[in-house]
């Protein structure tokens, strides 16, 4: 977990309140994520959302390109252009879905999952046992009580987020989202 001095908040300095160093220690912890995933975009050669979609597909046995429209806040458009970047990277197969023909399933690679695993196994099994080892079961309770709470809170914002206009043209380079999906499904 960030020390979240770098935000300039000393977590052992009993002055601040207890939620300014809360909220320091997230938004360092957010940054070392980031940061993370940034240099796994990097070493898999793609860039921040398709690494997203990757994780999705990881999580997942299949999935179709509406869901990872919904997921991603992406059009479908979007989507596709995203499916045929990393289908020729070999990250993903498309398959006709076996019962609706109209549909597609999307599977990550067994050579791209062997390749994530392989970069992100070192932080699990890293962060697993230190974490067990500094924490008590009821402890960690809490903690995934909190980081369930929060992400709810957040998804939430997140659809609040994409329903906005956006201010300017849409930006290149780094995650972007098209704002508002009128038709798109949800």
């Amino acid at each position: 977990m960030s020390s979240g001095m770098e935000s300039g908040v000393d977590p052992g300095d009993d002055s601040g309140s207890v939620e300014a160093r809360l909220g320091a220690a997230v938004q360092g912890y957010q940054g070392a994520v980031d940061d993370f995933d940034r240099e796994l975009a990097r070493l898999l050669g793609v860039n921040e959302t398709d690494l997203r979609c990757l994780e999705i597909l990881l999580s997942v046995p299949e999935i179709t390109p509406r869901e990872l429209s919904r997921q991603l806040g992406l059009t479908t458009g979007s989507v596709t252009t995203m499916l045929d970047r990393l289908e020729k990277l070999a990250y993903l197969t498309r398959t006709p879905h076996p019962d609706d023909r109209r549909k597609t399933l999307i599977r990550v690679t067994p050579e791209a999952a062997q390749r994530s695993y392989g970069l992100i196994g070192p932080f699990v099994e890293d962060a697993g046992r230190r974490v067990r080892g500094r924490y008590t079961p009821d402890q960690l309770e809490l903690v995934i009580d909190y980081l369930t709470f929060t992400r709810e809170i957040q998804q939430g914002h997140v659809e609040r987020l994409r329903e906005m206009p956006a201010s300017r043209a849409t930006r290149t380079g780094g995650r972007q989202a098209p704002g508002p999906r009128g038709g798109a499904a949800r």
